[in-house]
């Protein structure tokens, strides 16, 4: 191959294979090191290979061709081999200048195009949601600090902001949407966990973006219980107003079926709106929930919620199709919003539906492992919001074991008059 010029430059294609390719300056008057590098997908770049005092192989770019001639580019690259001559690494140098000059919402634009190779694990849903975070709360307080600078107190007063709305916004998403932005406790520190696996992903040593995590040690907020409990006289205004309003036709029979189905089967929201019916077993009892946010699993279901699903008319592959078109029915919120406010459940949220299925299902007596196993909880500790439902139950089994031992333990002539209360399970 000769010298680079423009004529041999402008000739260089990509590999045919689809592979990374180099084309290096030879020749007379040849710099050696010096070369085109083409991208598989086609891009070419000048660069200049070289190797370190210590004997680290380093390539680094000039400039895209087409932005730089030939010898533009050659001279560059000469100057950078005499910086290595004299024991200097400019590639490092390079990364080092970046990385000092990297912004929080530089690095956040990083984050969220390179992260998902890093966590291949974490799905795409969690993905949407840390971008959310990112330019609703990240952006607009630390979006133009240094992220190499970001101190810990630094972090401290961005929680403390987010949760006391200094990142609230009324912001425009569609031609007719809007997403109201808040702050609170809660919002803060999931914002902050966002901020911390963003620059815990920046500091790994792979990448060294930034010098350490700035937001290790920062103790999380800790928002507000926002659990929330159907009662059973709730339940029954809920059951009139979907009645009525469905009567009415002022709700599709697709709603109610929704909203029943979250009742009687504890699933989550995303759960029951996306089912297909290739994904109901209805001779077992069961959903085959291909994914879920924990992963694929299996959800036993009550006799009633089978008989609701056999008695849906199967309009497509959706259990709840969209009114038009293909997908699934999507308006749950604005129609829960009207439901809850005929039935008077003002305070209530779609995802209590939920709750309410755990509720009853720890009044009724039932383990919190057995719970958390129907309702696909993966940590122990997720279930345990519900323990306090429990007390009831608990009391009466200190009441019950009480009694007996105190009966046993009774002066021989009052033991026959005390009375024993058996315990389930027990003998007498």
């Amino acid at each position: 191959m000769p010298r680079l010029t423009k004529r041999v430059v402008d000739a260089i294609r990509p590999d045919p294979g689809g592979r990374e390719s180099f084309v290096w300056d030879s020749g007379d008057g040849a710099l050696k090191g010096f070369g085109v590098r083409v991208a598989p997908g086609g891009t070419a770049s000048y660069i200049v290979y070289y190797r370190t005092k210590e004997g680290r192989s380093r390539r680094l770019v000039i400039g895209r061709v087409g932005t730089l001639t030939p010898d533009e580019a050659r001279a560059i690259a000469g100057d950078k081999l005499k910086d290595v001559a004299k024991g200097g690494d400019p590639s490092a140098e390079r990364h080092r200048a970046r990385r000092e000059a990297l912004t929080i919402a530089e690095l956040a634009h990083l984050y969220l195009a390179e992260g998902p190779a890093a966590k291949p694990n974490k799905k795409a849903s969690s993905w949407a949601t840390d971008r959310s975070n990112i330019e609703r709360h990240l952006k607009p307080l630390l979006g133009r600090k240094l992220a190499g600078s970001l101190t810990h107190d630094d972090v401290v007063k961005f929680q403390r902001d987010v949760a006391a709305g200094k990142s609230k916004a009324d912001i425009k998403t569609k031609k007719r949407g809007r997403a109201i932005v808040d702050g609170g406790p809660g919002t803060a520190a999931r914002s902050l966990a966002v901020l911390g696996a963003m620059l815990e992903w920046a500091a790994h040593p792979d990448r060294k973006l930034i010098p350490a995590n700035a937001a290790k040690g920062v103790k999380l907020l800790k928002g507000g219980k926002r659990e929330r409990f159907l009662s059973e006289a709730e339940l029954a205004k809920l059951a009139e107003a979907l009645a009525a309003m469905e009567g009415e036709g002022r709700l599709s029979s697709t709603a109610t079926a929704a909203i029943r189905l979250l009742l009687l089967s504890g699933c989550r929201k995303s759960e029951i709106l996306s089912l297909r019916w290739e994904w109901v077993d209805v001779e077992r009892g069961v959903l085959r929930l291909p994914d879920s946010k924990t992963g694929a699993k299996v959800v036993p279901l009550a006799a009633a919620a089978v008989k609701l699903l056999a008695e849906l008319p199967r309009r497509g592959d959706h259990v709840l199709p969209a009114a038009k078109g293909a997908g699934h029915y999507t308006g749950l919120q604005k129609d829960w919003e009207r439901v809850r406010a005929r039935a008077g459940l003002a305070e209530a949220r779609v995802h209590d539906l939920r709750h309410s299925f755990a509720s009853f299902a720890v009044a009724d007596g039932n383990s919190l492992y057995l719970i958390g196993k129907v309702l696909g909880h993966k940590q122990a500790r997720t279930t345990e919001i519900y323990a306090h439902l429990a007390d009831d139950p608990i009391r009466a089994v200190a009441d019950r074991t009480a009694a007996r031992i105190a009966a046993a333990m009774a002066p021989a002539g009052e033991r026959d008059a005390a009375k024993v209360v058996p315990i389930r399970g027990g003998r007498q």
